[in-house]
């Protein structure tokens, strides 16, 4: 069943609505946060599609994110700015000669070169499958942190990247992530889709009635890196600078939060758990400051934030099992609603 061209529509034109009206009713520090909150989007339904639609425990988003931050950042900084900051080695001959201004143009590398090495890593990957897989992308993502750090002719090491050009507006950011939201969604609703979830309900079942179940998880694995490298490109331009400790396995986890409390499989949930997370984190931050109540200061507690969110969190995976949204979308929930009342 293909998603309705109209629920497209409407949220296409309210999304777009609401980027153009966030810049007239929020304040700077709000707009970074829903720019964060775009970025992480992005990577929760890129990470849904291959965990969630396709089934497939994978915990490699970190490294996918880390190498589109560092194509597009090396990419979008000069061969002056390179010399600059190169403090432990001189940049290499290759590093010095990859420039371009063009910062599409630069997600873009960001995203095919994550795509590249997603389909290279595809066929020692699937060899495995559960917490064997698990395990196999998760050295992935060492692998690429440790890289980062050990090679400072290509990544200036620890120290990182930074005076990256901030092209990474809420425009960008946002338009992205409607556009990849769109495009997953119309992947999920495709015949393609429909064998994603064969592989992810039984794959030995799926494999029986015909479907190449390798293909299928390969194609999941590298669209979803490449919407990752996309996001990790636009993550160096949102914040100017990057370290190989921001790619470490915590971003992993961030993102299995997100997708396990929105409920796994939908790209729904995804939406409403990246806000709730990214979103959720930044506006309980008034809790770690002194707080005025009944006429009384309490002084501040470090950390509160962090305790009420946790427990939040806790109450929210007691009390729906599956997440928010289960494997259902919003389009399914109001259809359900729509047939009660006419009942």
């Amino acid at each position: 069943m293909r998603v309705p061209k109209i629920t497209h529509i409407i949220f296409f034109a309210l999304a777009v609505g609401f980027l153009v009206a966030s810049h007239y009713i929020f304040d700077d520090y709000s707009l970074r946060v829903l720019n964060n909150i775009a970025i992480f989007i992005i990577l929760a339904v890129s990470y849904n599609l291959i965990n969630g639609v396709t089934g497939q425990f994978s915990l490699e988003p970190n490294g996918f994110v880390a190498v589109g931050a560092y194509v597009a950042a090396l990419i979008l900084l000069d061969a002056d700015a390179k010399n600059y900051q190169f403090d432990l080695e001189s940049p290499a001959a290759f590093v010095l000669w990859l420039h371009s201004s063009n910062f599409l143009l630069a997600l873009l590398a960001a995203g095919v070169c994550a795509t590249i090495l997603a389909l290279v890593l595809s066929f020692p990957v699937f060899r495995v499958r559960g917490d064997y897989l698990a395990i196999v992308t998760l050295g992935f993502g060492f692998i690429i942190k440790i890289l980062a750090i050990n090679y400072p002719s290509i990544t200036n090491g620890s120290l990182g990247l930074s005076s990256i050009p901030q092209h990474a507006t809420l425009y960008y950011t946002g338009g992205i992530a409607i556009i990849s939201v769109i495009m997953v969604l119309n992947i999920v609703y495709s015949k393609f889709g429909r064998a994603m979830k064969a592989v992810r309900d039984d794959e030995d079942a799926a494999l029986a009635m015909g479907v190449n179940t390798f293909a299928v998880k390969t194609t999941a694995f590298s669209t979803s890196a490449f919407l990752e490298g996309v996001g990790g490109g636009l993550w160096a331009c949102s914040f100017a600078s990057i370290v190989p400790n921001e790619f470490d396995f915590y971003l992993t986890f961030q993102l299995l939060i997100i997708i396990v409390l929105g409920g796994l499989g939908s790209m729904t949930g995804a939406i409403l758990g990246t806000i709730l997370v990214i979103g959720g984190g930044e506006w309980l931050r008034f809790l770690d400051e002194p707080i005025s109540m009944f006429g009384h200061t309490f002084d501040a507690m470090p950390g509160l934030r962090m305790i009420v969110f946790s427990v939040i969190l806790i109450l929210v995976m007691l009390f729906a099992r599956e997440g928010i949204f289960g494997k259902r979308e919003l389009t399914d929930v109001a259809r359900s609603a729509i047939k009660r009342l006419k009942r």
